[in-house]
């Protein structure tokens, strides 16, 4: 949830909001809570401590989805950090096609469309969801690490 949406129906500023949640945040983890304040996607979450990943899997028989493949995994990379991006461009920089991987992180909610070119034929730009920053636990795509070029930058 966005901390402006919990400011609007708390009917309290932001800064306040981030007080409380600072607050929370802390009591939690000095009582060594099974809950955490986790920062995602320019808001927080409420989430069950990580230490409890393990207890939490066994209890609840979770069943995770078919791993990315390595082609989707390039995929996503590329649009996080080139993004927005056509698919044109996505192929150019692999050098091979991408429409398979692209349907497959739309499908997982990773990446969507985000508007078009104002190019010929308007071809479609893609982005990253708040469900990407989510499942990485970014607050935002400014907190991806920075990528060591082998080269020198663009011009």
């Amino acid at each position: 949830m966005t901390l402006v949406q919990l400011a609007t129906w708390l009917q309290m500023d932001v800064s306040a909001v981030e007080w409380h949640i600072g607050a929370l945040a802390q009591r939690l983890a000095e009582r060594g809570s099974g809950l955490t304040v986790q920062r995602v996607a320019e808001g927080v979450r409420l989430t069950t401590h990580p230490r409890l990943a393990d207890l939490l899997h066994e209890r609840l028989s979770y069943v995770a989805p078919e791993p990315l493949s390595h082609a989707s995994w390039e995929v996503l990379a590329i649009v996080a950090y080139r993004q927005p991006i056509t698919r044109m461009e996505i192929e150019a920089v692999r050098q091979t096609g991408s429409e398979r991987a692209l349907e497959t992180l739309m499908q997982r909610q990773l990446i969507e469309e985000v508007g078009r070119k104002e190019a010929p034929g308007r071809p479609i730009l893609y982005g990253t969801t708040a469900h990407f920053l989510t499942q990485f636990g970014l607050s935002s795509v400014g907190d991806l690490p920075k990528l060591e070029l082998d080269g020198p930058p663009d011009a």
